[in-house]
């Protein structure tokens, strides 16, 4: 979430809002910004934050610029229908300048160089994950042009930060963050966010392999989903937006996301924001981690890149994965009271029950149009009037699914709805009880094609073992066990 071109406009003008006070005033102070950030469990766009941030001017051609031809690790994708995702583990990758790749991405016929065996108009690509710490190594000062200390955390800039570079189609499979909550600033171009809330996890039919510490991915490719072997997706509550340059938009803690780029080239900065939740979390991750490398490696240990995400450098050994679980075990303890936990949460839920009120009164907004048309969160703003003002957006429920014979990047998603009084308790009570037979579920659905077939694979093992649901448990009663 880095660049932006210098044809787009500040924060004000892509959002529509007052350009002359957005240039001087922000409709939140940091203190305000970060008690929502903690607070809210809905995602939402922030308007008008960015627009003095000088990194809202960084293109990808400034960074290329910048970089003086510096290689960059580029994944390429194939721009297909198919319905499995495009996980990690099955692209390709290049090491490319961003000049060769902004060359590649102008579709000139006389490519040469990393990109030369990828068709533009069949592949994408994506310089993804991409840490400034190693990026800009010799250029620290670049640090400073992001300033996430204007959403309340003091201190915080690119150094905590990662950057995001693609062509018109490339995406990140659904998955969600283990850890902490997330900040996206969108630079260039625009990017639709799919969103799926953590309630509805059974039904995205979660998974570990590939393995990846802090993502669950899903086994669905949620743009293009195969209703016949995850045919509990549909109970899923698909909630949409389109963020556009100058926008920010809030991801709450374990919320599902598939995220793909609808323009042609895409630039984005991000910032993952650590929570309390986070030292139960780690010791969940450890679980798992010793679990997915112990099983595995046995299964084939000489083919680790086969369930290892490229992100991951090496598998490690069980003594190792030992060590790293009682390390998160008495880092867990090392932070908490036995009394501290107790009133911490309690003082989180009464923070979180205010702000969801507020947002509550303003959900009747919907962020995409009925009519075939997608709204982008621009439109909406001008539309709606919340009880935080209009420079903060929830991102709400779209009541249609996307079409699985969309020819290309997805276009809409029909009309949104919410029940009424923009509450929906009693859906998700439903949900819930639906949920727990949704786990059971998940794992039946997997045998597919022939009914009869009743060997269990090690990543059907795998499935079960380490479902964040399993995990949860795992990690409570090893806590429990200790401090007794």
């Amino acid at each position: 979430m880095a660049a932006r071109p210098g044809a787009i406009t500040n924060a004000d003008s892509a959002s529509g809002g007052g350009e002359e006070e957005g240039k001087h005033v922000k409709p939140f102070t940091p203190e305000k910004a970060k008690e929502i950030i903690m607070c809210l469990q809905q995602p939402a766009v922030f308007y008008n934050m960015v627009f003095d941030w000088p990194a809202q001017h960084w293109t990808a051609k400034h960074l290329s610029e910048v970089l003086h031809g510096k290689q960059i690790r580029f994944r390429m994708g194939t721009k297909s229908t198919d319905t499995a995702p495009q996980f990690e583990t099955t692209c390709n990758y290049v090491e490319a300048t961003l000049e060769e790749f902004l060359s590649w991405n102008s579709d000139q016929s006389s490519i040469s160089g990393a990109f030369r065996d990828y068709d533009h108009s069949k592949f994408w690509a994506y310089a993804d994950y991409k840490y400034f710490v190693s990026l800009f190594e010799d250029k620290t000062d670049i640090f400073q042009d992001v300033i996430w200390s204007d959403f309340g955390f003091p201190g915080r800039n690119g150094q905590e930060s990662t950057l995001w570079i693609g062509s018109l189609g490339a995406h990140t499979p659904c998955h969600l963050d283990t850890y902490g909550c997330n900040l996206v600033f969108q630079v260039q171009g625009r990017k639709r966010w799919h969103l799926f809330p953590p309630e509805d996890t059974p039904f995205l039919y979660p998974t570990r392999i590939p393995y990846e510490e802090s993502s669950v991915f899903s086994k669905i490719n949620v743009v293009n989903p195969d209703l016949k072997r995850f045919p509990q997706f549909q109970k899923a509550r698909r909630h949409m937006v389109t963020l556009s340059p100058g926008q920010v938009l809030f991801v709450p803690r374990h919320w599902w996301h598939y995220v793909e780029s609808i323009d042609p080239v895409t630039v984005s900065i991000n910032s993952w924001i650590e929570l309390e939740e986070d030292h139960q979390t780690r010791v969940e991750e450890a679980i798992t981690r010793m679990l997915v490398c112990a099983l595995k490696t046995a299964e084939n240990p000489h083919n680790t890149r086969a369930w290892l995400n490229p992100t991951e450098l090496e598998e490690t050994s069980h003594e190792i994965n030992c060590h790293y679980l009682n390390g998160a075990i008495s880092a867990f303890f090392n932070h908490y009271g036995t009394s501290e936990v107790v009133e911490t949460q309690a003082q989180r839920t009464n923070r979180e029950y205010t702000i969801k009120e507020e947002l509550n009164m303003h959900s009747h907004m919907g962020v995409e149009q009925a009519g075939g048309h997608n709204l982008s969160s621009e439109t909406v703003k001008q539309e709606a009037a919340s009880p935080l003002g209009l420079d903060l957006v929830p991102v709400t429920p779209s009541s249609e699914e996307p079409s699985s014979e969309r020819g290309g990047i997805f276009e809409n998603d029909g009309e949104d709805f919410v029940s009424k009084n923009g509450k929906s308790f009693g859906k998700r009570q439903r949900m819930m009880s639906e949920s727990e037979n949704a786990v059971v579920e998940q794992i039946a659905s997997d045998r597919t094609v022939a009914v009869s077939q009743t060997f269990v694979s090690t990543d059907d093992l795998l499935d079960c073992l380490v479902n964040p649901q399993v995990t949860r448990i795992v990690a409570q009663l090893l806590i429990q066990g200790r401090s007794t």
